[in-house]
């Protein structure tokens, strides 16, 4: 498998430190309100990215954490906690608010057919491990103390602009968004390990630790979960490509002055989906979510499938336009596989070419996660003259990786769609019949006729590249 390695700036090799296995971290959710589906499509390819080394044969462990606690409105350690600002704003306590928040993501990620982590991590359940890990890293010389916060020290380690993806006035501050300088930073660029109750008062949750009550800062979380549950060595750490700066460049650097090594070998990061304004936010107050697309009729999937249509790196333009696109797209797939079941045409049963469309599929997702390459094999397959049991079994083990619930949308099409035949009169499918017979024969002033008497009936009947509709009036 080729993946394009931000750490790097080039497509490589994926190789696991341990053969066979691999330990992956995704970055979770700030469970203070509903993910947004721009959140959304960052757990999509992360899930196709897992579902696609399990298909390969690779044994995936996968880590994540739920942050209830430590990040705050700005990612340079300034303003109020997330949590308790998302507390505050629904007069509940940030436990209340973390818990229904928590059970919102993993519904939609069901919807979504988003796997739920191996591992799930809420950051107040590892306390004592950010303290464990905050101290050493200042009897090793990489934190200090200052204003009743502890900080790391950047300057301390060689090369703390990793990515290369930031600029010196990004460093400034060591944010992305414009926020007051922190005075009590040796370096702008430092950041917070803990903070105590000399910082915030009105914070609701607060644990005991050398250096005073207070809690974690948010970057630690993440380094200490995967430390934890996934060893010294990481194979490879996805998330968001809005995290590359400043959250993944502290994660590194803390977690490898903490070990004394390289950490994370793989750095896989999804671009944003953009509205026409610009990147979808929560900060703006208005954001779009699966229950709204519920709302407005979408299945979950067909976000997905759009999703699917566009690689990970590339931005995304959502609109509801192309959303329908998207729905026509998706509907139309359905509307052939039912056929397909429904017909169980006989063809081609040979190794040679089963393995031909195998190939092609792994090459597709093999090649950086390459799904719209993977949905063209699929289309590719079902116009082929491969035999129908055949096609069926391939989609069903492709769709293990995609996610698109293929063959269960078919079998539930083919199945709603003989109930709505079996309702439809005698005379009217012996008239659509007669239709289709004089249509074959060219006859079409006949057919016109005969389309005619079916309306007269209250039915209306359309041809399609599925075959024969009939529908109510």
């Amino acid at each position: 498998m080729i993946l394009y390695n931000t750490l790097s700036h080039k497509k490589e090799e994926f190789i696991p430190n341990v053969e066979g296995k691999v330990g992956m971290y995704t970055c979770g959710p700030t469970v203070y309100h509903f993910a947004h589906i721009g959140n959304l499509r960052t757990y999509i390819m992360e899930d196709v990215l897992e579902k696609y080394m399990r298909y390969t044969g690779l044994d995936v462990k996968r880590v994540m954490n739920i942050t209830d606690v430590g990040h705050l409105t700005s990612d340079g350690d300034t303003g109020d906690d997330k949590m308790l600002k998302g507390a505050k704003r629904e007069h509940k306590t940030v436990m209340e608010i973390a818990k229904f928040y928590t059970d919102a993501f993993f519904s939609d990620c069901e919807k979504l057919n988003i796997k739920k982590a191996d591992v799930v991590v809420p950051a107040t359940t590892y306390i004592d491990e950010f303290i464990k890990v905050t101290q050493s890293l200042i009897e090793k010389g990489f934190a200090y103390e200052a204003g009743g916060n502890i900080y790391f020290d950047t300057s301390k380690i060689d090369n703390y602009n990793v990515f290369h993806n930031f600029t010196e006035d990004d460093l400034e501050v060591g944010v992305r968004e414009g926020v007051e300088e922190d005075t009590n930073k040796r370096n702008k660029a430092d950041f917070v390990l803990w903070f105590t109750k000399s910082k915030f008062d009105d914070q609701e949750l607060k644990w005991e630790s050398p250096w005073g009550i207070g809690y974690p800062g948010w970057h630690i979380e993440c380094s200490c979960i995967s430390m934890k549950n996934l060893g010294e060595y990481l194979d490879i750490h996805c998330g968001g490509v809005d995290n590359i700066f400043p959250h993944h460049t502290n994660e590194i650097a803390q977690s490898e002055a903490y070990l004394g090594h390289k950490w994370c070998n793989y750095w896989f990061h999804v671009h944003h989906l953009n509205t026409s304004s610009g990147k979808m936010s929560k900060s703006k107050g208005e954001f779009l979510t699966v229950s709204l697309l519920e709302e407005k009729g979408y299945d979950p999937l067909v976000y997905r499938f759009f999703c699917l249509q566009s690689h990970y790196r590339k931005g995304l333009v959502f609109t509801w336009e192309n959303l329908d696109n998207a729905k026509a797209a998706y509907d139309k797939l359905i509307a052939r596989l039912a056929s397909l079941l429904k017909e169980k045409k006989a063809g081609d049963t040979s190794a040679e070419k089963i393995n031909e469309f195998k190939s092609r599929f792994d090459s597709a997702l093999g090649n950086d996660i390459n799904t719209a390459d993977g949905l063209t094999v699929i289309y590719d397959l079902l116009r082929s003259d491969l035999d129908w049991s055949a096609k069926k079994e391939l989609i069903s083990s492709f769709d293990t990786v995609m996610g698109l619930d293929l063959i269960p949308h078919a079998e539930k099409k083919l199945s709603e769609d003989e109930k709505a035949n079996s309702d439809i009169p005698d005379e009217v499918k012996a008239l659509v019949e007669e239709r289709t017979a004089a249509r074959k024969a060219k006859d079409f002033a006949k057919a016109d006729e005969l389309r005619d008497k079916i309306a007269a009936l209250g039915y209306a009947v359309k041809e399609t590249r599925e075959g024969t509709v009939i529908t109510k009036m």
